[in-house]
């Protein structure tokens, strides 16, 4: 072993063994040498080799293991990971070019995540390992689909906690226009260099098109960016109501309708908050409700004022929703448990007096692989619900 090498104690061993691909500082034991965005060989109390993994020094996730054979982590080994997880979507997505091509821990690539949008990918760096290599990541994954364009969007907050700065632009080839691409017969483009997160939410695409088949009558979509959920709904929806307060994202959501030729579908600039608070004290008049809010709960710490806001929301969703009404409602809080939302969302329903159907339980799209042992991969949490 030529890496520098980190000793972990017997609860971190465990921890490796159960599955799990983190290591916290408390359960670092001994790492000399080691800097940030090393790759390291742990090793448990007797010397045995477990993992070698990324070495972070500021974040209290210390290691993030990328194998768990003793072999070299080098150029490589990279463009082996990127080549199984290409595969992956390929075979999931056949004839499509967007698509999450690297999501990090789940593909065995921590700190790692890669949306390919045609022509142009976008990475995010978050650990100082992959911020290291990006330039070669960037070289990787163009060589691996033919990107002509590479953006980085490392302008999240998460990177602080490793003391990585927060940046984005164009790391390898010409700056993108906007894009387009298609989800099912919807046509959407979108900003890679100013939208949110990497321009487009494909986490969520499956549950676009799902939620579309449900569409009937008069539709409500709240949180609604750049149209994912509402031109889904207009597809079968007499009318659509979307309601979205940032005018970046409103601006986009209006394009994309203009895009479509949807003219069944109502813009309204306003806290989705808000929109429903007021519509609630009117009678009944929607058959769709999709809820797709940012992540209330960033953190533990976050928690009980999240559960506050879900449940509020899902309160107002029922209070507006006709009998034989859908409602979609999302979290995307990792913290926010399956349970725990079910468990909320049933509290809102009792409060408004209505009994309600699970229709489908869902998640990330199949681009958005779950790590067994990494329960911090399902993050997205998505229940279609019927009010009876």
């Amino acid at each position: 072993m030529n890496e520098p090498i980190v000793e972990v104690t017997r609860r971190g061993a465990e921890r490796l063994q159960k599955g799990h691909l983190w290591i916290y500082r408390g359960d670092v034991s001994k790492a000399p040498g080691a800097t940030a965005g090393d790759v390291v060989a742990v090793v448990d109390g007797r010397r045995r080799f477990l993992a070698k993994a990324w070495w972070s020094e500021k974040s209290q996730i210390a290691l993030r293991v990328v194998t768990r054979d003793e072999e070299p982590v080098d150029e490589p080994f990279l463009a082996g990971r990127i080549a199984s997880a290409l595969e992956l979507r390929q075979r999931t997505f056949p004839g499509q070019t967007a698509w999450r091509l690297v999501h990090g821990e789940a593909d065995l690539l921590p700190g790692l995540v890669v949306d390919r949008y045609g022509e142009v990918a976008v990475m995010q760096t978050l650990v100082p390992a992959t911020e290291r290599r990006k330039e070669l990541l960037a070289e990787l994954v163009a060589s691996a689909t033919g990107a002509v364009t590479v953006v980085e969007r490392n302008d999240v907050r998460v990177r602080e906690l490793e003391g990585l700065a927060q940046v984005k632009g164009v790391l390898r080839g010409p700056e993108p226009a906007p894009i387009e691409y298609r989800e099912g017969e919807v046509r959407l483009r979108i900003d890679v260099l100013g939208g949110q997160k990497t321009g487009a939410f494909l986490d969520q695409r499956e549950n676009h098109l799902r939620a579309g088949e449900y569409a009937r009558g008069r539709c409500l979509d709240c949180f609604s960016y750049a149209g994912g959920f509402a031109l889904q709904l207009a597809r079968r929806g007499e009318q659509v109501t979307a309601v979205e307060m940032q005018p970046t994202a409103s601006a986009l959501l209006r394009a994309n309708a203009e895009l479509n030729g949807t003219t069944n579908l109502e813009l309204v600039e306003l806290n989705a908050f808000d929109y429903l608070r007021d519509r609630a004290e009117e009678p009944p008049a929607f058959d769709t409700v999709v809820l797709d809010p940012p992540a209330f709960a960033k953190n533990k710490e976050s928690l009980p004022g999240a559960r506050r806001g879900y449940k509020e929301i899902n309160l107002r969703a029922f209070q507006v929703l006709k009998p034989g009404g859908v409602l979609v409602t999302a979290s995307c809080s990792y913290h926010m448990s399956e349970a725990l939302l079910e468990e909320l969302v049933l509290e809102a329903a009792r409060d408004a007096g209505r009994d309600v159907q699970v229709l489908e339980r869902r998640g990330a799209g199949r681009d958005h692989p779950v790590l067994l042992g990494v329960p911090e991969t399902r993050y997205l949490k998505v229940l279609f619900l019927r009010v009876i």
